[in-house]
């Protein structure tokens, strides 16, 4: 089972934290941290979209539908940032997700001192509404200027998805408590090494 400290939050949207479930993306094999229906139940009440006291009700079927609607996200957000038009398959399977339920209503609240719509749906009991809550936000993100702004961590062993809000729209980490500083130590460890083996004048 998937532990808590196996996911990270640093996506920026609900929708770009469930892309993060699967993680090394460049590896052979990434990382899978929805293994279990279970791993999908703790996933979406740690997000908030599913209510803490919801039965165990993921079955094999709902996390394989997950993970569909996962990488359609990923693949649909990265060729839309990138300036392209997503597949038909993944509109389809993105439009039928959303639309399994009806959109919640919006409230604004301030987030950092700016305006953001929150949603005021109750948590429900139900992964496959929460799921379609994920579809709702990755469609919200596509049709939004802020896919623009969708970046992949400059880390070489990360690949974590983020949206950049950085006043000058160029953060490069997911992260910069764990990539930033972790590549800052690794390339200045580097320099010394290179700077160690150059003989003095």
């Amino acid at each position: 089972m998937t532990t808590d400290s196996d996911w990270t939050w640093d996506g920026g949207r609900v929708s770009l934290d469930f892309v993060n479930t699967l993680r090394h993306r460049w590896r052979t094999a990434p990382g899978e941290t929805l293994r279990e229906p279970e791993d999908l139940v703790r996933w979406l009440q740690a997000a908030a979209l599913l209510s803490p006291g919801a039965p165990e009700s993921a079955t094999a079927a709902v996390l394989a539908s997950g993970r569909r609607l996962r990488e359609a996200i990923d693949r649909a957000v990265l060729t839309v940032a990138d300036g392209r038009l997503p597949t038909s398959d993944d509109v389809t399977l993105l439009n039928r997700s959303a639309a399994t339920v009806p959109r919640p209503a919006l409230q604004l609240a301030v987030v950092d001192e700016r305006l953001e719509p929150v949603g005021t749906a109750g948590l429900t009991d139900d992964p496959d509404i929460s799921l379609a809550l994920i579809a709702q936000d990755a469609v919200d993100l596509l049709l939004s200027a802020e896919i623009r702004r969708v970046r992949v961590c400059g880390a070489d062993r990360c690949a974590l998805r983020f949206l950049d809000r950085s006043p000058a729209h160029n953060r490069r980490w997911c992260s910069m408590s764990r990539c930033g500083n972790r590549t800052k130590v690794r390339l200045h460890q580097e320099r010394a090494r290179r700077n160690d083996h150059i003989p003095a004048d």
